[in-house]
C-alpha cells in the first residue's frame, strides 16, 4: 500500500515537472539569418530556444533546401516540442510547404523570401510594384556580396556577363536590418559594380521578429 502511494506521488511529481518546464523549441534556419535570429533570441532572453542552421549557400541551389531540411527534421524533431523553419518559400516552388504538411508542430516563416519578410509583405509589395527590375540586398548579402553574388555568378572571371545577368534590372535596394555606414557603403559599391541605381531602406527584422515572437509565445498568445 505504501509503495503504491509513493508510486502515485512520484508520477504526479513527474507530471508536474513536465507541465512546468518551458517547451523545447528549435529554430532550424537558413545560415543567412543566423546573426539576426541569435540577436533576437538573446535580446529577449529566450534561453529555451535552440538554433540550428543550414548553409546559406543552399540559396544558390534551392532544389536542395527541402531535402536538407527533411533530413534534419528526421534527425532532430523528436527532441523538440515545436520547430520553426527559418525559411520562407525561398525558391522551393511550394515544396517546402508540402514537406511541412507531413510534420506536426512544425511551421515556417511567412512569405516568399527573406526580402519580403524583412521588409514586411505590404512594404515589399509596394517596392516590387514601383520597379519590377530591382535587385535586393540584406545585411548578410551585402556583407558577403563578393562571395555570394560576384564570384558565384562568375563576374570576377567574366565581367562581361554582368549585362547578361543584370541587363533587365534598374535599381539595387539595400534592405538593412541594422543600419550602419560601413554596410551602406558596401551596398552602394555593389550597386555601382552592377551598374544599378542605389537605394537604401532601413527595415529592421520585420516579420522575422513577429514570426519568432508568435512561435515562442504559442499557445499562450
Amino acid at each position: 500500500m505504501v509503495a503504491a502511494v509513493h508510486e502515485r506521488s512520484d508520477r504526479a511529481g513527474s507530471e508536474t515537472r513536465e507541465r512546468s518546464r518551458p517547451p523545447r523549441l528549435l529554430v532550424l534556419a537558413c545560415g543567412a539569418l543566423a546573426s539576426e535570429i541569435l540577436y533576437f533570441l538573446r535580446l529577449n532572453g529566450w534561453d529555451h530556444v535552440s538554433l540550428a542552421c543550414l548553409p546559406a549557400r543552399l540559396h544558390n541551389t534551392p532544389d536542395r533546401i527541402v531535402p536538407e531540411l527533411e533530413a534534419r527534421l528526421q534527425a532532430d524533431a523528436a527532441q523538440y516540442d515545436r520547430i520553426l523553419i527559418g525559411y520562407a518559400d525561398c525558391g522551393t516552388g511550394g515544396h517546402l510547404d508540402t514537406l511541412l504538411e507531413r510534420w506536426e508542430n512544425v511551421e515556417r516563416l511567412p512569405g516568399a523570401h527573406c526580402y519580403q519578410f524583412y521588409a514586411t509583405r505590404p512594404v515589399f509589395h509596394d517596392l516590387h510594384e514601383a520597379e519590377l527590375g530591382t535587385f535586393y540586398l540584406t545585411d548578410f548579402l551585402t556583407r558577403h556580396f563578393d562571395r555570394l553574388v560576384w564570384q558565384s555568378l562568375g563576374l570576377d572571371r567574366h565581367p562581361q556577363l554582368r549585362d547578361m545577368y543584370f541587363g533587365n534590372y534598374r535599381k539595387l535596394v539595400y534592405l538593412s536590418q541594422f543600419d550602419g555606414p560601413e554596410l551602406r557603403a558596401k551596398a552602394e559599391e555593389a550597386a555601382r559594380r552592377l551598374g544599378l541605381e542605389y537605394h537604401h531602406k532601413q527595415v529592421g527584422l520585420g516579420e522575422l521578429a513577429t514570426g519568432l515572437e508568435t512561435f515562442v509565445s504559442w499557445p499562450a498568445a
